[in-house]
């Protein structure tokens, strides 16, 4: 297949995507608006809006800042210890240190390391205030 005819079935593909997706989302409106009806329900009117979640502003918090940590670790793991494990001297060049791509798999590892212990926080947090609410 040559990149005209590609081309022509990515529009394809495409159109096709974008026309399901509108069907599909007029489509669980109507869905949404007939249970209303069902329940007796005006669905012109708007529900009230959700209750905010309190701790879900500090479970994002947490985990992007476990996240960003983690990438910050593994930066400094892969530029003092081990830098001559995963970088490599370029012969051709002043001896300029290059990346082979060795150490990639310590920056995924710790940035879900980073995650998991920041959503363990959040977790910790969240169960020491409903705690800190039944005892009162």
């Amino acid at each position: 297949m040559g990149p005209d005819v590609m081309g022509v079935v990515w529009l394809i593909i495409m159109t096709v995507t974008i026309c399901t997706l509108i069907f599909g989302l007029r489509y669980m409106r109507n869905k949404e608006n007939m249970a209303m009806i069902e329940k007796g329900l005006d669905p012109k009117l708007k529900p009230e809006r959700p209750r905010p979640a309190p701790f879900r502003s500090l479970k994002w918090g947490l985990l992007l800042v476990g996240a960003g940590l983690g990438l910050f670790l593994a930066y400094l793991l892969d530029n003092t210890l081990l830098y001559k494990v995963g970088h490599y001297i370029n012969k051709y060049d002043s001896g300029d240190y290059e990346v082979n791509g060795a150490n990639v798999s310590i920056y995924f590892a710790l940035i879900a390391i980073g995650g998991g212990l920041g959503l363990i926080t959040s977790y910790r947090i969240e169960k020491k205030e409903l705690l800190d609410k039944e005892d009162k």
